[in-house]
């Protein structure tokens, strides 16, 4: 019992470790936060884009979904931190990160977003351009808002994903 206590249960090494714990704590959140906003972000922009039916475009949206989603994080991360230098773009550590974890979560967004704009009636949107809006207005306005509220559960499930992996 003695052992435990020293290595488990030692408050003297703890007060030593805590500030870097919280230090580590922060830098989770402030990551975690940015991450999110720019997977979610670009993801929202992919899905939006997929549901404007653009035939010529959307076979590039699926490489960039698949890519992105297929892609190991840890090595699109290495590729932006120290393969970009040797192209002559040299990032700050912070940066790098959010734009590696950002791409990477963004093909997972898209594809949530994707399928909650296609779980809202298609007579939705046509109720929409039939007040007046173009086809983007009725996305933003009227689609996007039904799609959000149907894909609650995985985007809390990939939001927690993306936090553990910052």
């Amino acid at each position: 019992m003695e052992d435990f206590l020293y290595n488990f249960a030692n408050f003297e090494s703890l007060a030593q470790v805590w500030p870097l714990l919280l230090k580590g704590f922060w830098m989770t959140l402030l990551l975690g936060g940015a991450t999110v906003l720019g997977g979610a972000g670009l993801g929202i922009i992919i899905a939006s884009v997929h549901a404007l039916g653009l035939r010529w475009l959307n076979p590039l949206l699926i490489v960039w979904v698949d890519f992105f989603r297929s892609f190991p994080p840890i090595v699109l991360l290495l590729f932006i931190y120290y393969g970009l230098p040797a192209l002559g773009i040299e990032l700050p550590a912070f940066a790098a990160a959010v734009i590696g974890l950002s791409l990477n979560s963004s093909g997972y967004y898209g594809e949530i977003f994707r399928a909650g704009i296609e779980s809202v009636p298609k007579g939705q949107t046509e109720a929409a351009r039939s007040t007046g809006l173009s086809p983007i207005q009725a996305i933003i306005w009227i689609v996007l808002p039904q799609a959000i509220k149907n894909v609650i559960p995985p985007l809390t499930t990939n939001t927690l994903e993306v936090i553990k992996s910052t």
